[in-house]
């Protein structure tokens, strides 16, 4: 998986919250978008993701060297947020069943395997809307990071985590994520601290 950012600009009513930014990310890698909060990070990963539009600029992704259209894209894409939705009435298994019907689940991981990594079994028959913050990122994270997809894309992906939880996320990614392109957006070491190239939003203000 490649991707090349060209001059990709954002704008929002007059304000320009990044300008120019020229970047190209490779796998298998990993690299961390930095800045403070409102600083525009979380916006750039999800022109990366093709989830939102950029205001200027270009933006291509391959894979094998295959130019990847924009409406086929999220076949290629995990992508993990702590505001992106799920669907609380349905419980974990019925969530991940549904989810992986239309992902394959990497390493051909069945989703009780899943739920057995994710330290959530005891709560596998619970709707999702009766989990804590913490189990709820639980939840996302392991919808991206268990997708078999060459591209990770983590925005701030310790939020709401503990420790036990933080040092969960830390065994995932040393585990399942070494041969894949990984981009994390954030202001917290611990989420990026195997990332070894880090891009700056401030630089692009």
């Amino acid at each position: 998986m490649k991707i090349s950012l060209e001059h990709i600009s954002k704008r929002f009513q007059r304000h320009w919250i990044f300008k120019e930014v020229s970047h190209e990310f490779a796998a298998p890698g990993a690299y961390a978008i930095l800045g403070p909060n409102g600083s525009g990070k979380s916006t750039l990963l999800r022109i990366i993701a093709g989830m939102q539009a950029a205001s200027k600029g270009k933006i291509q992704h391959l894979n094998n060297g295959k130019v990847l259209e924009q409406n086929k894209l999220f076949e290629y894409v995990s992508f993990c947020a702590p505001g992106m939705d799920i669907v609380e009435e349905l419980t974990l298994t019925e969530f991940l069943d549904f989810h992986f019907s239309f992902k394959k689940a990497l390493n051909n991981l069945s989703v009780k395997e899943i739920i057995e990594i994710t330290g959530l079994k005891q709560a596998a028959d619970k709707p999702i809307g009766d989990y804590s913050s913490g189990m709820k990122q639980r939840v996302k994270l392991a919808q991206a990071i268990f997708a078999d997809t060459p591209l990770l894309l983590l925005d701030e992906p310790c939020s709401n985590l503990d420790q036990q939880g933080v040092d969960q996320y830390r065994s995932w990614i040393e585990t399942y994520a070494q041969n894949r392109l990984v981009i994390v957006a954030s202001n917290d070491v611990r989420e990026y601290y195997f990332c070894k190239e880090h891009i700056s939003i401030e630089d692009y203000k």
